[in-house]
């Protein structure tokens, strides 16, 4: 029988870029990430890229070209990717965000 459960227990913590630590599942061309931002994380340069997830708990802002919307616990995201929908996230002074990202790589 194919094993079809994840056991994020079981995958380490890295932290790529200060204030975000994640864990990261790969299969193929998919990845299946868990994601907790704190107030350390800045977000330097416009993202690019595609995102799909859920917040688990906290909350963020995102910053699209200047319109800035509030993503909370149970909120769901549907971000397309390219120069049209680029976007920063914003983590507030004393908040964190927990969500798990869907994606293509």
């Amino acid at each position: 029988m194919p094993n079809h459960k994840i056991v994020f227990e079981n995958i380490g913590w890295e932290s790529p870029n200060k204030g975000v630590t994640q864990k990261a599942f790969h299969k193929g061309k998919k990845k299946l990430r868990l994601l907790r931002f704190d107030e350390d994380f800045v977000e330097n340069d416009w993202c690019l890229k595609g995102h799909v997830g859920y917040v688990l708990e906290g909350k963020m802002e995102i910053n699209f070209n200047g319109k800035v919307q509030e993503y909370k616990k149970n909120d769901g995201l549907w971000i397309e990717e390219g120069a049209s929908n680029k976007h920063k996230v914003i983590i507030k002074k004393g908040t964190f965000v927990t969500l798990i990202l869907f994606e293509s790589e």
